[in-house]
């Protein structure tokens, strides 16, 4: 211990003596410094070389006890690009510690096979497994084979409540794509399953049991599965929810099950080896007098049927009924708020399910996802009734909720069976590649589809998820790079899992024979066009065979409701490219395109589901007063002064003046204009010499109206005391007369108030400027001058 302090004293005494030293020559001036000692740039050099020697060899040694790979650091440059390989290694060893000191403290206890999980609480605090986990899968009874080629074949070996014998139901039938697969062995029991009346009837919700005084039994021995069945099978009404697992897996595996009665929980272990005995819940799941109860339960049902052969007949699903409501969210967490108030620890949602013991938090968090449903179901319920209109089936909102929950319990699995020639299915590359905007030369696309091919088959092989072997971020960037060696391969994945690296050289390879079989294979865009032709032509005929074979529709589904038509003005375009070279906005931004390809794209030809009329010659054939969309026009006339009222003469005139074009002479311009209303001549000077008079006799009556306020001003000032005393006398004050204070026109603040004008200057109106004194501030500084070229400074020793 002492000579492990000594060596630890003598490491940080010399990592801060190199700090510091590392620290002054930073602050120097390198460049300059070397120009001026050469000695000292060799110098520098030796030891950037050493120190990055030491860097190398400090990653490789820590990255081979780690799942990163260490990077390569030729030269100083280097260090910038692969700074993302350093921290992957730093990372892991900070990981690595952390897990270490974890297990030395006994934070993370092991568990061991002889002690009853039912007997003990789970007490360790939540961790992801450890690195040597040994998965469980390995051990079950029937170890999950992933290169199944054929049909599922049920897994169940008896059929509870059947109308169809199980017999009858392991007949196989050719799909689209002419495999045999096996029906659902539920589907008439599904199909013809009526839903009890309590789910019109609106009741009051049945409150839950207190969730911090009340426990779940955790059931993990074929005992505890026989007395839980035997409390479920007196339930009415039971919730259900799984925990599902796929990152260690390839087609995944159901790691935990919730059940819940109105006073009970159950934490069911469905790890065990002999998991396969859990399809006795099937008296209970598919017995239709027993309402069960799911939130999204899409990949639900299908994990039922492929890990323990279980079926749900009689689903209500909270999520569909979420949606039907029209709520702002439909995640289990927020109906768990909306209606219970309780916080959901979504965090966990991710965690890894396959631990044992399980901890606290995660026991909890499994527990309060059936703990409340059926309180949630009895809300939503009594909401939907409220909401729907059952004399018009589509207002029906409890049966649309129903319907949509046996489609869902009506889904079937299938095995992943992968397509090398068109990549279609949910384990192709069709789907991953048509979702990302590349574009493939031929040996790209090739490696692409290899490198793809590749993960998978190793997937399956290893029982591991295809994301875990390789990232679907690293397939597009291995495709694009071509690596040629395995140096180059790390380079392009950075982050590197345990099996990749030990099959490293066996990928590469695999690149290889593929970019020497691209040189002459097909055209990425040219494949993707003749798919596109394929799914057409499938989706054609299954539609066909849909509509001469229809499923009978069940006593209680609604009625079909009749497609809608199509909008009458719907574009579709002729014939699209599935993927365009240029885009049709933005043209070609690279700087290597050819000219021809930087020419704007012409205008798509549009065909509308409704055409237009013909445009022919006689739609624009009208006249310019029928084309004003029949508005009325206003009606003027022109009286002459003599013939107008007196109150007219008193009015404002609005002088019209024609902006724009040359000025016309008095030669140009019109003699007489035409009454409208009376069709009289009159002379346009005469009605000029009126407008004249007019404006003259209305500027004479202001200035009069100007001195007489002026008389009445200076009266008021000399006036007594007692005068002013007398409110009566006192004339009212003409605001509109009175001049502008804000606005004073050629005037100053104090001069508008007494109205006296300015003589001394010509001030135009300009009107009142509430930001001038901004402009009283001292200027800034002016713009520095600038060095000229040549010598600037003078250096002297």
């Amino acid at each position: 211990m002492d000579s492990f302090k000594s060596l630890q004293d003598s490491i940080s005494a010399a990592l801060v003596s190199t700090t510091r030293s590392a620290t002054q020559i930073g602050a120097a001036d390198i460049p300059f410094q070397r120009s001026l000692d050469p000695a000292l740039g060799n110098a520098l050099d030796e030891q950037n070389a050493r120190l990055l020697q030491l860097a190398q060899r400090l990653l490789e040694n820590a990255a081979a006890s780690s799942d990163a790979v260490g990077p390569r650091l030729p030269d100083v440059e280097a260090i910038d690009s692969n700074w993302r390989g350093v921290v992957d290694v730093v990372d892991s060893l900070l990981e690595k510690a952390d897990t270490s000191l974890d297990e030395y403290t006994g934070v993370v206890k092991r568990l061991s096979p002889s002690v009853d999980q039912s007997a003990t609480a789970p007490k360790s605090h939540f961790k992801n497994a450890p690195r040597n986990f040994q998965k469980p899968q390995l051990s079950f009874e029937y170890v999950p084979q992933n290169n199944d080629t054929g049909g599922f074949k049920p897994l169940m070996t008896s059929k509870p409540h059947a109308k169809v014998p199980i017999e009858d139901c392991l007949k196989t039938f050719k799909d689209s794509n002419d495999r045999e697969q096996y029906p659902h062995p539920y589907r008439t029991e599904i199909e013809t399953y009526e839903y009890p009346p309590s789910m019109y009837q609106t009741a009051e919700p049945i409150p839950y049991s207190p969730f911090e005084s009340s426990i779940a039994t955790f059931v993990d021995t074929p005992e505890a599965l026989a007395m839980m069945l035997a409390e479920l099978k007196t339930a009415r009404e039971i919730a259900i929810d799984l925990e599902h697992h796929d990152n260690r897996s390839y087609i995944g595996i159901v790691s935990l099950m919730q059940v819940s009665t109105r006073n009970k929980d159950w934490i069911v272990d469905t790890l065990k080896p002999w998991r396969r005995r859990l399809e006795c819940l099937n008296e209970v799941f598919a017995d239709p007098n027993v309402l069960k109860v799911l939130h999204g339960a899409y990949m639900d049902i299908v994990w039922l049927q492929r890990d323990l052969g279980l079926y749900i007949v009689g689903l209500f699903d909270t999520f569909h009924a979420a949606r039907t409501l029209g709520y702002t969210g439909a995640s289990l967490a927020f109906l768990l708020d909306h209606f219970v108030d309780f916080k959901a620890q979504k965090q966990y949602q991710m965690a890894d399910w396959r631990v044992r013991p399980l901890s606290d938090e995660l026991f909890t968090y499994a527990r309060a996802d059936t703990h409340f449903l059926l309180y949630i179901f009895d809300n939503m319920r009594n909401e939907l009734i409220a909401k729907s209109d059952f004399s018009d089936p589509e207002k029906d909102k409890v049966l649309d909720v129903l319907n949509k929950s046996r489609e869902t319990a009506l889904q079937r699995y299938e095995y992943p069976i992968y397509d090398v020639e068109l990549g279609l299915g949910p384990v192709g590359w069709y789907r991953l590649l048509t979702r990302t905007p590349v574009q493939y030369t031929p040996q790209q696309f090739a490696v692409f589809k290899a490198v793809h091919k590749w993960r998978d088959d190793v997937a399956r092989q290893e029982d591991e998820s295809t994301v875990f072997i390789m990232p679907n971020h690293a397939i597009f960037s291995v495709a694009r790079t071509l690596p040629e060696d395995k140096a180059a391969l790390f380079n392009v994945t950075h982050h590197v899992s345990p099996i990749l690296r030990a099959r490293a050289d066996e990928l590469v390879r695999v690149i290889t024979m593929a970019k020497a079989a691209g040189e002459d294979g097909p055209d990425m865009n040219e494949t993707i066009k003749k798919i596109e032709e394929i799914k057409g032509s499938r989706k054609a005929q299954l539609q066909h065979a849909s509509n001469m074979d229809v499923d009978p529709i069940p006593a209680s589904a609604p009625a079909p409701v009749p497609a809608l038509q199509q909008a009458p003005f719907v574009a579709t375009l002729d014939n699209p490219p599935l993927r365009a070279q240029t885009s049709a906005f933005w043209g070609v931004l690279w700087s290597q395109a050819t000219t021809e390809q930087r020419q704007p794209v012409s205008t798509l030809s549009v065909s509308l589901a409704l055409p237009l009329p013909p445009l022919t010659a006689e739609i624009f054939a009208d006249t310019a007063e029928d084309s004003m969309l029949n508005v009325e026009r206003p009606q003027h006339a022109f009286v002459l002064k003599k013939e107008r009222p007196v109150e007219d003469l008193n009015d404002d005139i609005f002088i019209v003046r024609h902006v724009g074009g040359r000025k016309r002479t008095r030669a140009e311009e019109p003699a007489a204009s035409e009454d409208i209303a009376g069709g009289n001549e009159i002379d346009a000077d005469q009605i000029m010499l009126e407008l004249g008079d007019l404006r003259f006799r209305k500027k004479k009556e202001k200035k009069a109206r100007k001195k007489a306020l002026k008389k009445q001003s200076a009266l008021a000032q000399t006036s007594s005391t007692a005068d002013c005393l007398n409110y009566d006398d006192e004339p009212a004050f003409d605001y509109a007369a009175a001049p502008s204070v804000l606005n004073a026109q050629g005037m100053d603040a104090d001069q508008a108030r007494n109205g006296k004008k300015r003589k001394d200057k010509k001030i135009k109106n300009q009107g009142f400027n509430p930001y001038a004194k901004l402009q009283d501030v001292s200027k800034g500084l002016p713009r520095s001058q600038k060095e000229s070229a040549g010598r600037s400074k003078t250096f002297t020793s």
